[in-house]
Protein backbone atom coordinates (compact mmCIF):
# COMPACT_ATOMS: atom_id res chain seq x y z
CA UNK A 1 0.00 0.00 0.00
CA UNK A 2 1.09 3.12 -0.78
CA UNK A 3 1.84 6.32 1.15
CA UNK A 4 -1.07 9.08 2.15
CA UNK A 5 1.40 11.68 1.60
CA UNK A 6 4.40 12.26 -1.13
CA UNK A 7 7.96 11.73 -0.29
CA UNK A 8 9.23 15.21 -1.45
CA UNK A 9 7.69 17.88 -2.80
CA UNK A 10 8.15 19.29 -6.15
CA UNK A 11 10.60 20.43 -7.72
CA UNK A 12 9.01 23.98 -8.80
CA UNK A 13 8.81 24.46 -4.94
CA UNK A 14 11.76 22.94 -3.96
CA UNK A 15 14.50 24.47 -6.44
CA UNK A 16 14.10 27.99 -5.86
CA UNK A 17 14.09 27.93 -1.89
CA UNK A 18 17.53 25.46 -2.39
CA UNK A 19 19.01 28.02 -4.79
CA UNK A 20 18.39 30.38 -2.05
CA UNK A 21 19.77 28.44 0.53
CA UNK A 22 22.82 27.41 -1.51
CA UNK A 23 23.65 31.18 -2.25
CA UNK A 24 23.32 32.04 1.40
CA UNK A 25 26.00 29.58 2.93
CA UNK A 26 23.84 27.45 4.43
CA UNK A 27 24.42 23.55 4.97
CA UNK A 28 22.44 20.87 5.00
CA UNK A 29 23.24 20.02 8.77
CA UNK A 30 22.33 23.71 9.32
CA UNK A 31 19.16 22.92 8.23
CA UNK A 32 18.72 19.49 10.31
CA UNK A 33 19.90 21.24 13.72
CA UNK A 34 17.20 24.50 12.43
CA UNK A 35 14.49 21.76 12.23
CA UNK A 36 15.11 20.26 15.94
CA UNK A 37 15.18 22.93 17.46
CA UNK A 38 12.38 24.40 15.58
CA UNK A 39 10.53 21.03 17.63
CA UNK A 40 12.23 21.95 20.68
CA UNK A 41 10.43 25.43 20.44
CA UNK A 42 7.14 23.63 19.79
CA UNK A 43 7.80 21.03 22.24
CA UNK A 44 7.86 23.72 24.98
CA UNK A 45 4.55 25.44 23.57
CA UNK A 46 3.26 22.21 23.69
CA UNK A 47 3.99 21.37 27.21
CA UNK A 48 2.40 24.98 28.26
CA UNK A 49 -0.91 24.36 26.33
CA UNK A 50 -0.38 27.01 23.51
CA UNK A 51 -1.84 24.32 20.62
CA UNK A 52 -1.94 26.30 17.69
CA UNK A 53 1.56 28.54 18.04
CA UNK A 54 2.95 24.84 18.14
CA UNK A 55 1.31 23.10 15.68
CA UNK A 56 2.15 25.78 13.06
CA UNK A 57 5.65 25.90 14.34
CA UNK A 58 5.67 21.78 14.06
CA UNK A 59 4.53 22.02 10.27
CA UNK A 60 6.88 25.21 9.14
CA UNK A 61 10.27 23.60 10.78
CA UNK A 62 9.72 20.24 9.37
CA UNK A 63 9.24 21.36 6.09
CA UNK A 64 13.32 21.92 6.44
CA UNK A 65 13.19 17.84 6.44
CA UNK A 66 12.46 18.48 2.80
CA UNK A 67 14.78 20.96 1.96
CA UNK A 68 18.24 19.48 4.03
CA UNK A 69 18.47 16.91 1.11
CA UNK A 70 17.82 18.60 -1.43
CA UNK A 71 20.46 21.07 -0.66
CA UNK A 72 22.87 18.40 0.19
CA UNK A 73 22.29 17.12 -3.32
CA UNK A 74 22.58 20.37 -4.87
CA UNK A 75 25.72 21.63 -3.45
CA UNK A 76 27.45 17.67 -3.66
CA UNK A 77 27.56 17.68 0.12
CA UNK A 78 25.71 14.62 0.57
CA UNK A 79 27.55 11.87 2.49
CA UNK A 80 26.33 8.68 4.58
CA UNK A 81 26.75 10.92 7.89
CA UNK A 82 24.08 13.49 6.68
CA UNK A 83 22.20 10.84 6.00
CA UNK A 84 22.28 9.27 9.46
CA UNK A 85 22.35 12.57 11.34
CA UNK A 86 18.98 13.60 9.36
CA UNK A 87 16.85 10.33 10.13
CA UNK A 88 18.85 10.54 13.95
CA UNK A 89 17.76 14.33 14.22
CA UNK A 90 13.87 13.75 12.61
CA UNK A 91 13.65 11.05 15.56
CA UNK A 92 14.77 13.72 17.85
CA UNK A 93 12.71 15.94 16.76
CA UNK A 94 9.15 14.09 16.73
CA UNK A 95 10.21 12.39 20.28
CA UNK A 96 10.42 16.22 21.65
CA UNK A 97 6.81 17.37 20.12
CA UNK A 98 5.63 14.07 21.79
CA UNK A 99 7.40 14.58 25.11
CA UNK A 100 5.80 18.43 25.40
CA UNK A 101 2.17 16.48 24.69
CA UNK A 102 3.31 14.25 28.02
CA UNK A 103 4.19 17.26 29.86
CA UNK A 104 0.55 18.17 29.06
CA UNK A 105 -1.38 15.69 30.10
CA UNK A 106 0.73 14.20 32.93
CA UNK A 107 -0.25 17.42 34.31
CA UNK A 108 -4.10 17.13 34.12
CA UNK A 109 -4.00 13.41 34.96
CA UNK A 110 -4.33 12.67 30.85
CA UNK A 111 -3.57 8.71 31.57
CA UNK A 112 -5.14 7.47 28.42
CA UNK A 113 -2.99 10.17 26.50
CA UNK A 114 -0.25 9.19 28.49
CA UNK A 115 -0.33 5.41 27.18
CA UNK A 116 -1.32 6.30 23.67
CA UNK A 117 1.84 9.06 22.91
CA UNK A 118 4.15 5.94 24.88
CA UNK A 119 2.58 3.90 21.97
CA UNK A 120 2.91 5.99 19.13
CA UNK A 121 6.49 6.80 19.90
CA UNK A 122 7.39 3.53 20.07
CA UNK A 123 5.35 2.13 16.60
CA UNK A 124 7.51 5.57 14.98
CA UNK A 125 10.81 4.05 16.01
CA UNK A 126 9.65 1.15 15.18
CA UNK A 127 8.87 2.41 11.72
CA UNK A 128 12.18 3.95 11.33
CA UNK A 129 14.13 0.59 12.56
CA UNK A 130 12.59 -2.09 10.07
CA UNK A 131 13.31 0.31 7.40
CA UNK A 132 16.97 0.48 8.72
CA UNK A 133 17.47 -3.12 8.98
CA UNK A 134 15.86 -4.03 5.96
CA UNK A 135 18.60 -1.39 4.49
CA UNK A 136 21.59 -3.55 6.15
CA UNK A 137 20.53 -6.64 4.84
CA UNK A 138 19.50 -4.92 1.27
CA UNK A 139 16.41 -4.00 0.36
CA UNK A 140 15.21 -0.90 -0.27
CA UNK A 141 11.99 -0.14 2.19
CA UNK A 142 10.29 3.23 0.98
CA UNK A 143 6.53 1.82 1.43
CA UNK A 144 4.14 2.48 4.53
CA UNK A 145 0.97 3.86 4.66
CA UNK A 146 1.79 6.18 7.67
CA UNK A 147 5.44 7.51 7.86
CA UNK A 148 7.23 10.68 9.08
CA UNK A 149 5.49 13.07 6.63
CA UNK A 150 1.66 11.80 7.35
CA UNK A 151 3.03 11.97 11.23
CA UNK A 152 3.70 15.12 11.34
CA UNK A 153 0.78 16.42 8.95
CA UNK A 154 -1.69 14.36 11.57
CA UNK A 155 0.21 15.69 14.62
CA UNK A 156 1.00 19.60 13.50
CA UNK A 157 -3.23 19.73 12.01
CA UNK A 158 -4.59 18.81 15.22
CA UNK A 159 -2.18 21.29 17.10
CA UNK A 160 -3.47 23.92 15.48
CA UNK A 161 -7.33 22.43 15.26
CA UNK A 162 -7.18 21.86 19.48
CA UNK A 163 -8.44 24.93 20.64
CA UNK A 164 -11.23 25.43 18.06
CA UNK A 165 -13.00 22.02 18.48
CA UNK A 166 -11.20 20.74 21.41
CA UNK A 167 -10.48 16.84 21.66
CA UNK A 168 -8.89 16.96 18.17
CA UNK A 169 -4.88 15.82 20.04
CA UNK A 170 -6.65 12.48 21.94
CA UNK A 171 -8.14 11.62 18.53
CA UNK A 172 -4.73 12.60 16.71
CA UNK A 173 -3.01 10.29 19.32
CA UNK A 174 -5.40 7.33 18.81
CA UNK A 175 -4.72 7.79 14.84
CA UNK A 176 -0.69 7.97 15.59
CA UNK A 177 -0.69 5.04 17.89
CA UNK A 178 -2.39 2.55 16.14
CA UNK A 179 -0.81 3.27 12.27
CA UNK A 180 2.33 3.27 13.26
CA UNK A 181 2.50 0.17 14.72
CA UNK A 182 0.53 -1.03 12.00
CA UNK A 183 3.01 0.71 9.58
CA UNK A 184 6.02 -1.18 11.17
CA UNK A 185 3.86 -4.32 11.17
CA UNK A 186 3.34 -3.70 6.92
CA UNK A 187 7.30 -3.33 6.56
CA UNK A 188 8.07 -6.22 8.38
CA UNK A 189 5.65 -8.35 7.00
CA UNK A 190 6.85 -6.34 3.14
CA UNK A 191 10.55 -7.75 4.29
CA UNK A 192 9.25 -11.10 5.01
CA UNK A 193 7.68 -11.22 1.77
CA UNK A 194 10.82 -10.16 -0.27
CA UNK A 195 13.10 -12.58 1.56
CA UNK A 196 10.91 -15.54 2.01
CA UNK A 197 12.83 -17.53 -0.59
CA UNK A 198 16.30 -15.97 0.25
Amino acid sequence: MPALLPRSAPRWLIDPAVDLLARSGVTPNMLTVGGVAGNGVAAVLCAVGAFSPAGVVVLAFSLLDMLDGALARATNRASDFGSVFDAVMDRVSEAAVLFGLLIWFSDRGGRTEELLIFVALAGSMLVSYVRARAEIVGLRMREGVFTRAERVALLGGALILEPLWGDVITAALWMLAVLTVATAAQRLALVWWQTRNV
